[in-house]
């Protein structure tokens, strides 16, 4: 599809997708009890999910909508990412304090929640940032990326009007927190490379300091 102005327009990327990533990590806030330090609990979780609705609701019909949406989009991944660091933080605290308060199968789903809210919130940074997010890929913009994906370098392999959607920054993020390290797609701008270096910063501490003790209290008295 092409604009009259001749610039490449794509169909609107679908919005399930990220929603239902949002709901998963609202629904982990909400059910494991030291999923959360702040007070009141509820907080951040509320917030986020009347960002939510309010995405939903609009309709990128105009320049000044689409505005509003990637303004709600990035207070979303803004409360989503202060949240989460929150967490690792109080976490980090009762593990070096000795708390004896938490089992370690509660540890266990604790870390493995701020694992992957920390892999859903950089995949929404990802997709929001990347050439100017969602709404700008979809227009066509001419903005540089930020990602070099595999379907960019190997276009015989490809669709022409290829353009990464949320599961690719999602698949982006999962394989940078596993691997600490860029796999398949590699990134191009500097801030592009500090996001990562902090998603993977985080998914480190979570894995050597929070499931590491967790697994020490369940093989024994420390």
């Amino acid at each position: 599809m092409t604009s009259r102005h001749g610039t490449h327009v794509r169909s609107e990327e679908p919005r399930w997708p990220m929603t239902l990533a949002v709901l998963v990590v609202i629904a982990m806030q909400f059910a494991l009890p030291n999923r959360h330090q702040l007070s009141p609990t509820f907080l951040f979780p509320l917030v986020e999910g009347l960002l939510l609705v309010a995405l939903l609701i609009a309709k990128p019909s105009s320049l000044h909508q689409r505005s509003i949406m990637h303004r709600a989009t990035l207070a979303l991944v803004i409360v989503m990412t202060v949240d989460n660091l929150a967490a690792v933080v109080e976490l980090v605290r009762d593990i070096l304090d000795g708390s004896k308060g938490d089992t370690g199968t509660v540890l266990l789903a604790t870390g493995a929640s701020i694992w992957l809210t920390n892999v859903i919130a950089f995949a929404l940074w990802y997709w929001l940032l990347d050439r100017g997010g969602p709404a700008a890929r979809a227009s066509g913009a001419d903005t540089p990326p930020a990602f070099a994906f595999a379907e960019m370098q190997l276009t015989e392999l490809a669709s022409a009007d290829w353009s990464p959607q949320f599961v690719d920054y999602f698949y982006l993020a999962f394989t940078n927190a596993t691997a600490f390290s860029p796999t398949d797609t590699l990134p191009i701008t500097r801030w592009s490379k500090m996001l990562m270096l902090a998603q993977s910063a985080i998914s480190l501490v979570v894995a050597v300091m929070i499931i590491s003790r967790a697994v020490n209290i369940l093989n024994g008295p420390s």
